[in-house]
């Protein structure tokens, strides 16, 4: 009887084992796994001597993500307002105020504060249709990377004269976010957000993937489109004695002309240093 039992047990987990489905493997989009996107660091810069340098000049810009060679700042995937945002929030990166551009000691903006202005909490009252009494409805108001628009880079241009080179570095950027009337939803204009020191945000955005339009293998990265330049901008303030932006004395096409002129000045200063 014991035998007949213990046959029993083991035909039915054979059975078992036999009609059992297979174990599947991890569901893969794509056809390689890609991991090499996780190694990528940053190339550091070469130190510059004071002494090399022959000229320098400092201007800020602004890159439209509305212009389509800037899409890639928005790719819904991985949008770069939205990684810089959380960046900042999560304490891996300083922000500092809006108001100073030179990253100097007490202008760091405190969490609080950012959290505060971008991601809050209003209670409006509304009038209930069965008892007419007011109640309170709390709305919270997160932060939408899609209200910005535009970001602002300060970038240094020098000549080095060991290496006979133009050279071009980001110093710091801010985002410029559209302002919306919380009543009407209406744009009042736009303000910056805050500033970022660029040389710390690059250790963030090389692992961050771009779309590539033009060959999906090749990983193309944030700090790959701000080092290739692979943006497209328009100078909005050169550094000058009065300290003050293009559109505080030219308007119109000739806030345009004025821009072009600066970017044609650097362009012709490096030229003309050479001899054919």
């Amino acid at each position: 009887m014991k035998r007949l039992i213990v046959f029993s047990i083991t035909m039915l987990l054979a059975a078992t084992a036999m009609f059992a489905q297979p174990t599947s493997p991890p569901r893969q989009d794509g056809i390689y796994k890609r991991e090499l996107l996780g190694t990528r660091e940053i190339i550091p810069y070469d130190d510059i001597r004071e002494a090399d340098i022959f000229w320098e000049k400092r201007v800020w810009r602004n890159i439209d993500f509305r212009e389509k060679i800037n899409l890639a700042f928005t790719w819904p995937v991985d949008p770069f307002v939205d990684v810089v945002y959380k960046a900042v929030i999560s304490g891996e990166l300083k922000a500092y105020s809006p108001l100073y551009d030179d990253f100097r000691e007490g202008t760091e903006l405190p969490l609080e504060d950012i959290l505060r202005k971008y991601n809050r909490i209003d209670t409006t009252w509304i009038l209930d249709e069965e008892t007419y009494v007011e109640k309170p409805i709390v709305i919270k108001s997160e932060f939408d990377y899609q209200t910005v628009q535009k970001i602002q880079i300060k970038e240094d241009w020098v000549f080095d004269e060991e290496t006979s080179t133009m050279i071009v570095r980001i110093i710091g950027m801010t985002m410029i976010r559209d302002r919306i009337d919380p009543t009407t939803g209406e744009t009042l204009g736009s303000e910056p957000m805050f500033w970022i020191y660029y040389p710390d945000l690059r250790n963030i955005i090389v692992r961050h993937e771009v779309f590539n339009e033009k060959n999906s293998a090749r990983y193309l990265t944030f700090e790959d489109i701000f080092e290739m330049r692979l943006f497209s901008s328009y100078i909005v303030k050169e550094d000058n004695v009065y300290d003050r932006f293009i559109e505080n004395y030219s308007s119109g096409i000739d806030q345009v002309l004025e821009s072009e002129r600066i970017k044609q000045e650097i362009f012709d200063y490096e030229h003309n240093l050479w001899e054919f």
